[in-house]
């Protein structure tokens, strides 16, 4: 896997909850993956294959993809490099906004329904948020232009309701036990289905297997722990890794950085 020859992660100061990526002449690739955000951005120059879910598509410069929390995705450059910037929003924030929309407070948060915008309006709006984001303006003119912007993305399918119960199940104690190491009859027991079933059924609902979305989670926990200061080592043991070089090779696969080079960006 080849490395960002320009690329760079920031949390915003105006909107804490708000982290940024921006990569130049990027030729780098990377492995399916989710994210624990809602995540959207556009492609600046270059051509890339975007594969959501079940969805693949071709795109270009002025295409806005958007990434719910938890799909499964990756965006690969088809020939040479290509530049791209990404905004990553707390789900709480989107939840909460969502619910003054709608009225109801009861609600956690709907996701996109259109993963992908071919739009010279919306690749305009968003390049006036991220340099709004990039320069740290006042949180009231920043804030101001997420709500605009989110508004135009209005969600209202729930895939995550729509899973099976004892599946959903299955994904909480992996989340909340990141350092166990589950074995599959554990989590078929847990689900109250066969091992079989178990797999393809959580495949089918998740787009990754068990051990895919274990191993994805614990990507995004190490991303929090690094920016708090974890040594990676530290950060390894706390997340269930074998050692040391699992967490830098796979954390590598996703982001295209090692650890090191990620914190650096943070501490």
């Amino acid at each position: 896997m080849k490395q960002d020859k320009a690329v760079f992660f920031k949390q915003s100061k105006a909107l804490p909850f708000v982290e940024m990526r921006q990569a130049s002449r990027s030729n780098a690739c990377y492995q399916g993956h989710t994210h624990d955000e809602f995540s959207f951005g556009v492609i600046d120059t270059g051509i890339a294959d975007y594969n959501n879910l079940n969805q693949h598509n071709r795109i270009g410069q002025g295409d806005t993809v958007t990434i719910n929390p938890g799909d499964i995705h990756s965006c690969n450059p088809t020939v040479g490099d290509w530049s791209y910037r990404m905004l990553f929003v707390d789900t709480g924030w989107v939840g909460e906004l969502q619910a003054e929309i709608s009225g109801i407070d009861s609600i956690d948060y709907s996701p996109f329904t259109n993963r992908y915008l071919r739009s010279q309006q919306a690749y305009g709006h968003f390049d006036l948020l991220f340099t709004n984001l990039l320069l740290e303006s006042n949180a009231l003119s920043a804030e101001a232009l997420l709500i605009e912007y989110m508004q135009q993305h209005w969600l209202t399918k729930d895939l995550e309701k729509s899973a099976p119960t004892h599946i959903h199940r299955v994904k909480e104690m992996i989340a909340d036990q990141l350092d166990v190491n589950h074995s599959l009859t554990d989590l078929a027991q847990e689900s109250g289905l066969s091992r079989f079933h178990l797999l393809r059924t959580f495949k089918q609902t998740y787009g990754l297997s068990p051990h895919a979305f274990q191993l994805d989670e614990r990507i995004k926990s190490a991303k929090t722990l690094l920016k708090s200061g974890y040594s990676i080592i530290d950060t390894s043991i706390a997340l269930g890794f074998a050692d040391q070089s699992h967490l830098q090779r796979n954390f590598k696969k996703r982001l295209a950085v090692t650890p090191k080079q990620y914190q650096s960006f943070f501490v």
